[in-house]
């Protein structure tokens, strides 16, 4: 042998081994997948599951977990990771598999993502930041005290339906997150329970740790900051405008960032009717004005909505955050077991029976606007024979 060839032997000897084929994009996004879910399990003691009822991140989850069950590659390639026994038949969600939903259940599932995975890609691709707030916002414990918040949340669904609530965007640096306020995260109602001592981040700024209850049954611990965050990705979060923290202004200012929606007001009539002018302090208009009083009042001497006469403003209620329409309304069921039964002829001599005219002391109208601000007001109607406020089913 050549000094060349022992040279060339021992060069060879010397040679690294061949490198393993690492796996492929697709494969890393699996094992990553698979990893999140493992996660979700360490820290819930339980699978991922579906429902509607369920966090969105769960749900998506339990369909990713579901898929790969489902394919053989997928159950291939993670299988040595499985130390929980997810791929394990009797480790398998009793709920409704992937493999027999039809489109629309598959896509109920997934309602809140943006855009439908490949079945074999699980492309659910965030960036770092997405998945911090999302790992922080999936991080939530049953409320052990629950009960105790049940009612608020029973109270704010009634004011939004009744409109004394509005959902409304949530807007950065317009107002701060306050103890008793209400949001909507993911389709799942808020409330702010406790809001900790300023807290210095790495980065030199103050943040605040929050206890926040969900309208599920949860809480959790989550950061002021994490909070906005969350509140920046998803498009669809509301804030729940508060019925007591000065949105209805009695005859005061409006803070600088309400939204004045209107004005409630009550008239009284100077018409020369008999009836009208023997009950004259006790027969109010109530209504609800987006505009000026004044200009709405302006021609009353000849509108039959006004009894064809001039009429004087007793007391007016600055609004803010709330539907007009539906608080007046509200005002008109409250009262109607008052409301005045009178004919009148128009200009043209034609009947009118005007409708939002009551038979109410001024001081009950002021005692029903206090009631807007308690929110007790849903559940409160107009007894003439006490002329008295009372609760339904008194």
């Amino acid at each position: 042998m050549t000094d060349l060839d022992e040279l060339r032997a021992e060069l060879d000897g010397l040679a690294q081994p061949e490198k393993k084929k690492g796996h492929s994009a697709s494969e890393e996004r699996i094992i990553a997948g698979f990893e999140e879910i493992q996660r979700f399990v360490d820290q819930h003691s339980c699978t991922p599951q579906h429902g509607e009822d369920k966090d969105i991140f769960e749900r998506l989850y339990a369909v990713r977990l579901d898929r790969i069950r489902a394919l053989e590659e997928c159950r291939t390639l993670v299988a040595p990771l499985d130390h929980q026994g997810l791929l394990d038949d009797d480790y398998a969600n009793a709920a409704e598999s992937v493999e027999t939903m039809d489109d629309d259940a598959l896509l109920a599932e997934l309602a809140g993502a943006a855009g439908t995975p490949e079945l074999t890609q699980l492309k659910h691709v965030r960036s770092s930041a997405e998945k911090r707030a999302a790992e922080q916002i999936a991080d939530r414990k049953p409320c052990e005290d629950f009960e105790t918040f049940r009612p608020l949340f029973e109270q704010v669904q009634t004011e939004v339906k009744t409109g004394l609530r509005q959902s409304q965007p949530i807007e950065a640096g317009r107002r701060a997150i306050e103890v008793g306020d209400f949001f909507v995260l993911d389709g799942i109602t808020l409330y702010v329970a406790e809001v900790g001592d300023p807290l210095k981040t790495t980065a030199g700024e103050v943040d605040r740790r929050l206890r926040l209850i969900f309208s599920n049954g949860t809480e959790s611990n989550l950061l002021l900051r994490s909070l906005q965050r969350a509140f920046y990705n998803d498009h669809a979060a509301r804030r729940l405008s508060s019925t007591d923290s000065g949105q209805l202004s009695f005859g005061g200012e409006l803070e600088a960032d309400d939204v004045e929606s209107g004005t409630i007001y009550v008239l009284r009539s100077l018409s020369e009717h008999p009836f009208v002018a023997e009950h004259r302090e006790l027969i109010h208009k109530i209504g609800v004005t987006g505009g000026k009083v004044e200009a709405r009042i302006a021609n009353a001497a000849h509108d039959a909505t006004y009894l064809l006469a001039d009429v004087e403003v007793v007391a007016t209620y600055k609004l803010a955050g709330i539907n007009r329409r539906k608080l007046e309304a509200l005002f008109h069921r409250i009262f109607a077991p008052a409301q005045l039964e009178l004919t009148i002829q128009d200009r043209f001599g034609h009947p009118v029976k005007p409708r939002e005219w009551f038979l109410v002391p001024l001081h009950v109208i002021d005692e029903a606007v206090q009631c807007i601000r308690d929110g007790s007001i849903t559940n409160v109607v107009y007894e003439p024979k006490t002329a008295n406020l009372v609760s339904q089913g008194e």
